[in-house]
């Protein structure tokens, strides 16, 4: 019984590993497996922005908004405004984003375009899906500024 059991859990592993797409920015590149999909620039630590590969056009900005309160994590959210898709998404489901301890910003935004792979937002070549932004914006957008009074 452990021996199935042992050999099930190493299937399931081997599978999971094999299906596992490696996402890497290097040289101002979101890479995928090795090759370029998109072009990368990190504005400050709180800003980044993504480019089509072909049309240099801005696809999508990210922001980390900590609601003017430094010292106070919990209010934090994320904005992806997916530009030419005229769609923008709010939302606390910061543990997509953040890749450890610290604010290592590369890492961090390596573990966003593995969730926009995964959500299939974008593609394997970089371009939107119009109707998983839809659908991502369904599922994960909270309306953090309309919900806030200032």
């Amino acid at each position: 019984m452990k021996k199935l059991f042992l050999t099930i859990t190493l299937l399931i592993s081997s599978i999971t590993f094999l299906n596992a797409q490696e996402v890497e920015i290097k040289d101002d590149k979101v890479l995928l497996d090795g090759t370029p999909i998109l072009k990368y620039e990190k504005i400050n630590i709180l800003q980044h922005s993504f480019y089509s590969l072909e049309s240099d056009d801005e696809i999508l900005l990210f922001k980390w908004h900590n609601n003017e309160t430094d010292q106070y994590s919990d209010d934090d959210y994320i904005i992806l405004n997916f530009l030419t898709a005229k769609t923008k998404v709010e939302s606390t489901s910061v543990e997509h984003v953040i890749a450890g301890i610290g604010m290592n910003s590369r890492k961090n935004m390596q573990k966003l375009v593995k969730w926009l792979l995964k959500e299939k937002v974008i593609d394997a070549k970089g371009n939107l899906n119009p109707e998983k932004v839809q659908t991502f914006y369904d599922k994960y957008n909270e309306d953090i500024t309309e919900r806030t009074s200032r």
